[in-house]
């Protein structure tokens, strides 16, 4: 049930009406008439701009199209009025059964809130990606949060989603990794050894020095670098993976797929997708213009082999082989998308730290030219992450040498804590992380506020259960039409906006819009439960009054399994008791 999407239908069909009387020409576009909430909630239930939309191409006074509109819409059982606003937007009220509907929809309908908007397309989410160097560190926790809510978010919606790791273990990083893991397994021998600048210092390197002492013994100790280089960078990469999924799997993200960087060099993959560039007559010979600026890496003041990425929108051509016949950067990311491709997904979405802004045109610019423009890439971008505690910048030890990891902010708060506020802002928004505030117990605590409306629902139900059935089967079928007051009934609206609302958070990519969502809700209720501490009739448990209580239990029951929905998109556990 999506309440939204039935009464635009009925405004469709009104609108159909009003062509078949002669009162609208024929021909008219329906495609933007929406049915939303008004901006006021005092103006009515909800509102519609089919006027307005409709005004210039009918040739018509918007305010005649919307009287002539209110007629015809007050027809249906539903809507108890409709009234004309402004220039001609249309605000209707609807009746109270029709929200008590919605209250036995949420308890009734398994898939109250699920859509299906994306009708099974296939959608690769590619999230996190971080180099095989180390820990995740926290700006890398608000990349994994939204990715993996947006990938369950577009599930929810109707999407047949993949999340994808890609594992930047081709480049020249990971031998820096291997020199210092080696020297690890140098200090591991009681050797003396000296961290110069390019290597990686953290302590968490020493287990995994240790770990090559163990598997090789001193079969490597004074050899040159050609011996043991190739060894000690796989040996070192699959043990940083083992520790980012083991980092991943304490904040509860689970990935689908782990591709390979290195996978795609001498394959022949990077060939291919250049191969098939090539043959669109979008590769060719020729020079950058100096950059303005900071130099870029794959700028050079020779002849390449460029890109014609500025085809599809990039601000200049991009350099895919070097004049000496190396990859650059790009290439391989080419190839990788090229793999995307090929593999059937309709739409693929990256999620990129900040940093990586400078990627996303010429990101897009390859996916158009590889997909004949077929495949849509959507690029997201997460803004940093500032650590306080009671309002002063935070810093904890850092085992990893120069930042704070992923596991320091999940052992300090917890994983559901972490996502639900990691979730607070829109992604390409800067993040204040307070760990003092993020568990206080306060209304201005988002992550509290939700689970504490999950709580009370469930200490009154405890409560009910001592003189009424209130298991789901029963409430599923008592009635409700008592719940009349306008704050059950502001509750049972709100929880009419939970289907549109996913919907559009799934179309937008922002699952942040679901935790907003969800503490307007949680406001809604306490907004409710509080005014029972003045008016004993509101008060969820009425002794001795069995089919009212059951009643308003089931409005609350209804609230939580919206919360846990949400909750769920969202990647948090909700909090049973507080």
């Amino acid at each position: 049930m999506n309440l939204f999407a039935d009464i635009r239908a009925v405004v469709i069909d009104s609108l159909d009406a009003l062509v078949a009387d002669g009162t609208l020409p024929d021909g008219l576009s329906t495609t933007n008439v929406s049915v939303e909430p008004p901006r006021d909630a005092a103006h009515g239930d909800m509102a519609t701009n089919a006027a307005m939309v409709l005004a210039k191409p009918a040739k018509m006074n918007p305010r005649a199209i919307a009287e002539a509109l209110a007629g015809k819409l007050t027809a249906d059982a539903r809507i108890a009025s409709a009234e004309v606003a402004g220039p001609g937007f249309l605000n209707m009220r609807l009746n109270a059964d029709v929200w008590q509907g919605v209250v036995k929809a949420a308890l009734t309908d398994p898939s109250y809130g699920k859509s299906d908007l994306g009708q099974g397309k296939k959608m690769m989410v590619e999230y996190v990606s971080a180099n095989p160097t180390g820990p995740l560190h926290v700006g890398h926790t608000r990349g994994a949060v939204f990715g993996d809510a947006l990938a369950t978010l577009l599930s929810y919606a109707g999407y047949d989603v993949t999340k994808e790791y890609y594992i930047n273990d081709g480049g020249g990083q990971v031998d820096v990794l291997a020199r210092s893991v080696f020297l690890r397994y140098q200090e591991a021998h009681g050797q003396e050894v000296a961290f110069e600048d390019g290597t990686y210092p953290g302590d968490y390197l020493i287990p995994v020095g240790e770990g090559l002492k163990e598997k090789v013994g001193d079969a490597y100790l004074g050899k040159s670098e050609d011996v043991w280089l190739q060894d000690v960078r796989e040996f070192s990469t699959e043990k940083m993976m083992d520790l980012i999924r083991d980092d991943l799997a304490s904040l509860n993200v689970e990935m689908d797929n782990f591709f390979s960087e290195k996978s795609l060099y001498g394959t022949g993959l990077i060939e291919s997708a250049i191969a098939e560039l090539k043959e669109k007559g979008l590769i060719y010979q020729g020079t950058l213009e100096p950059p303005k600026g900071k130099m870029p890496d794959d700028w050079e003041a020779r002849e390449q082999t460029l890109f014609k990425s500025t085809d599809f929108g990039d601000d200049q051509d991009r350099a895919v082989q070097k004049s000496d016949g190396a990859w650059t950067y790009f290439a391989p990311d080419i190839a990788y998308h090229y793999d995307k491709v090929k593999r059937g997904y309709d739409a693929l979405i990256n999620v990129f730290g900040a940093d990586h802004g400078g990627y996303v045109k010429r990101m897009k610019a390859a996916v158009s030219a590889l997909s004949d423009n077929k495949v849509p890439l959507d690029i997201k971008l997460t803004q940093l992450v500032k650590l306080y505690k009671n309002g002063e910048p935070f810093k904890m030890s850092k085992r990893a040498g120069t930042f704070v990891t992923l596991r320091d902010v999940v052992d300090q708060v917890g994983a559901s804590v972490t996502r639900f506020h990691m979730l607070t802002r829109k992604n390409d928004a800067p993040l204040d992380f307070d760990f003092a505030k993020v568990l206080e117990q306060s209304k201005d605590n988002p992550v509290f506020y939700v689970n504490y409306a999950y709580a009370r629902v469930n200490s009154a139900k405890a409560k009910a259960a001592a003189f009424a059935d209130v298991s789901d089967a029963t409430l599923a079928g008592i009635d409700l039409s008592g719940l009349t007051n306008e704050a059950e009934l502001t509750v049972a609206k709100k929880l009419a906006e939970w289907p549109r609302l996913v919907e559009i958070a799934a179309k937008g990519h922002e699952p942040h819009k679901i935790a907003f969502y969800l503490y307007e809700l949680a406001s809604d209720f306490h907004a409710l439960y509080n005014k029972g501490n003045d008016d004993v009739s509101l008060r969820f448990v009425q002794e001795g009054d069995v089919s009212t209580t059951q009643a308003k239990i089931a409005l609350i029951s209804a609230v939580s399994v919206v919360i846990v929905a949400g909750l769920g998109i969202l990647g948090v556990t909700p909090a049973e008791e507080m």
